[in-house]
């Protein structure tokens, strides 16, 4: 890990390296100048990355709604009446239809999301492993969010040539409480660390503007950061708020806390991929075009994310050439001709 400028958190020692930061330093980022602490960031992403690459995956809701889990910005709780329908376990032909078609579109990984609270053995897990072979032989990365694993079914997901699993810790430890009550943090925690174990990539990221202050934004980038290995796609998710969820009249983040979360994301997990996810329909290019100096450097393409909007292909297409940015497997150019 990179260790992040914290020269103005703590005075330097010339004989000891610096210290690991803290949920303070790491809070004291986030409060730096805007944009003193994107051209930190931005300098640090050219480092490590290609600044002018842009990482495109697609995202399909293979199994929707009738959650168990209470999290509250879930359109796919079965506590919340929302107007997303529920949908059994995809068949897997439909799925690779998707694959292939996301393929076609530029995109170089194809996520696959089921709402369950945890896996449990049987017909539906390997239907969603023999997704995971097919997607893999399309030539495309693999990444899947299935709710809680133990160490067998990680195991037989990484036999099964898995990529990437994702599970995002949502949030700061100490706004958790407030977000959901039917898993805790560690709960998430033990998940990520069975991937890990099983030699699969982890995907991690959080949620902003769900009510939780800059104090909670910096627990949450702490706990990613201070994963060993850290992970290697941070999606950073801003609340698209949903009638009937408890967070459905939240007040709209202001853009600069999502450029601040990009900035300091980078700063502390260097070489990770960082996605910038939901809640990129209410962003400005400005906004966007900032995150992506700030160190951003993946994207979600297609029209819906899970069960959330996405901006059109067309549009991502136009703005990453008016940025002079280029996809990783031609999605920008793809869809500028009319590929969706």
């Amino acid at each position: 890990m990179e260790t992040p400028d914290v020269s103005h958190c703590a005075p330097p020692s010339p004989l000891h390296p610096a210290p690991a930061p803290t949920v303070a330093d790491v809070e004291r980022l986030l409060a730096r100048p805007l944009l003193d602490l994107v051209f930190e960031a931005g300098a640090v992403h050219r480092r490590r990355h290609d600044p002018a690459a842009m990482q495109c995956s697609q995202l399909l809701s293979i199994k929707t709604g009738a959650c168990p889990e209470d999290c509250s910005y879930c359109s796919q709780s079965a506590r919340y009446k929302t107007p997303v329908e529920r949908e059994a376990l995809l068949d897997v032909d439909s799925v690779l239809a998707r694959a292939r078609e996301a393929k076609e579109a530029g995109a170089d990984r194809f996520c696959m999301g089921a709402a369950w609270r945890e896996v449990k053995d049987g017909a539906e897990f390997d239907r969603v492993l023999a997704m995971v072979r097919g997607v893999k032989s399309l030539g495309l990365e693999a990444c899947v969010t299935l709710g809680m694993l133990d160490d067998a079914q990680t195991a037989r997901l990484k036999q099964t040539g898995l990529d990437f699993y994702n599970h995002n810790l949502d949030t700061g430890r100490s706004h958790y409480g407030e977000i959901v009550t039917t898993h805790t943090l560690d709960d998430r925690l033990a998940t990520l660390g069975r991937v890990r174990s099983a030699g699969i990539r982890v995907c991690s990221g959080g949620i902003l503007g769900m009510g939780e202050s800059r104090h909670a934004r910096a627990e949450l980038l702490h706990e990613l950061a201070s994963l060993s290995p850290q992970p290697e796609s941070v999606p950073i998710n801003t609340l698209v708020p949903i009638a009937g969820t408890p967070l459905e009249a939240s007040a709209p983040l202001d853009w600069s806390e999502v450029v601040r979360t990009v900035a300091a994301a980078r700063l502390l997990m260097p070489d990770a991929v960082i996605r910038l996810s939901a809640g990129r329909t209410g962003m400005t290019e400005e906004g966007q075009a900032l995150c992506f100096l700030a160190g951003a450097n993946s994207i979600f393409v297609g029209d819906e994310l899970l069960t959330t909007p996405n901006p059109e292909p067309k549009s991502d297409a136009a703005l990453l050439a008016k940025l002079g940015l280029r996809s990783v497997a031609g999605c920008d150019a793809r869809a500028a001709s009319g590929g969706t």
